[in-house]
């Protein structure tokens, strides 16, 4: 990686606090030993959920500060198509991997695995990125106080910079993140620290991104949801924007959840419009399964 200066003569004190306080964050999240890690989350007891439920971050930009239930490995899929304006559009299929490793810690692995544009927008067809790192939940929601994690990632850059897919730069991002059922609604708030490694040039860009998700039941298994969000200033040519999201969901069953709905900008700078469709699907949860195969060779072995 790259020095980048973060040292300006310049440079404001309450921008100097920010930027520390963000780095705190990340050297909380990569340098805690475990065993520090280990008195945040608890011990590893009675951890197993009665019944596996998924823990939809779609269709919102927010995720929820709850993680995947203990042991479970949990898919995410999803279909969207962008607006960037005179005809041409953006279409891409991504996907969110998600394993519930202790109690208050989950693996993710986020994926752009296939993106195409028709003919107006140049008839590119290629693969996108890939973002991979931790989310700790640190506190559990209380009467009074919401469920709080932090999450980092970092990206592969497995986009082709050549046709305009990716920067083909690594890019990092801090998130601290707070989820609180509140009267009858499910409210999720991030604010996340962008570093966006600069294209033909040494360094990176930085900006933030702040969400407010809610939802609401609206009947049976079908909820409405919506979200207000924004980014900073990143650089010259991405101004900082504002933008909405409504969806509706439907979960099929506890594991199995649809979405769909559109996103559109509420400033210059965003997209036009973004229409979206995706499923979550909690797959199985793997500790119990390698248990119960346990149990049974050793009842086997106890037969003989």
């Amino acid at each position: 990686m790259e020095h980048v200066d973060w040292t300006r003569a310049n440079l404001p004190l309450a921008e100097m606090a920010r930027r520390v306080r963000y780095f705190a964050l990340i050297f909380c999240s990569l340098a805690c030993p475990l065993s520090l890690r280990a008195q945040w989350m608890g011990r590893q007891t009675s951890c197993y959920a009665a019944q596996i439920a998924a823990n939809p971050n779609r269709p919102t930009v927010a995720n929820p500060a709850d993680i995947t239930q203990y042991g479970v490995l949990e898919v995410e899929s999803g279909w969207d198509r962008t607006s960037l304006g005179s005809g041409a559009r953006l279409s891409d299929h991504g996907g969110l991997l998600k394993f519930g490793l202790l109690c208050d810690v989950e693996l993710r692995w986020t994926t752009t695995s296939l993106l195409w544009e028709n003919s107006e927008a140049g008839g590119q067809i290629g693969t996108g990125d890939n973002w991979f790192g931790p989310q700790i939940r640190f506190y559990r929601q209380t009467t009074h106080v919401p469920s709080l994690a932090i999450a980092y990632a970092v990206k592969a850059p497995t986009a082709s910079a050549a046709k305009g897919f990716g920067s083909g730069r690594v890019d990092h991002a801090i998130t601290l993140l707070e989820s609180k059922d509140l009267a009858g609604f499910h409210f999720d708030v991030n604010e996340t620290y962008f570093l966006i490694g600069r294209q033909g040039a040494p360094g990176f860009d930085e900006n933030v991104q702040m969400n407010l998700a809610f939802s609401h039941p609206l009947k049976g298994h079908l909820s409405i949801t919506g979200e207000f969000y924004g980014d900073t200033k990143l650089n010259v040519s991405q101004p900082a924007f504002a933008s909405t999201l409504w969806a509706l969901t439907y979960g099929i069953t506890p594991r199995l959840v649809i979405d769909g709905g559109i996103d559109g900008g509420l400033t210059h700078g965003a997209n036009q419009k973004r229409f979206f469709a995706g499923v979550t699907y909690s797959i199985a949860n793997l500790y119990s399964a390698i248990k119960r195969r346990g149990n049974k060779t050793k009842s086997a072995s106890g037969s003989h």
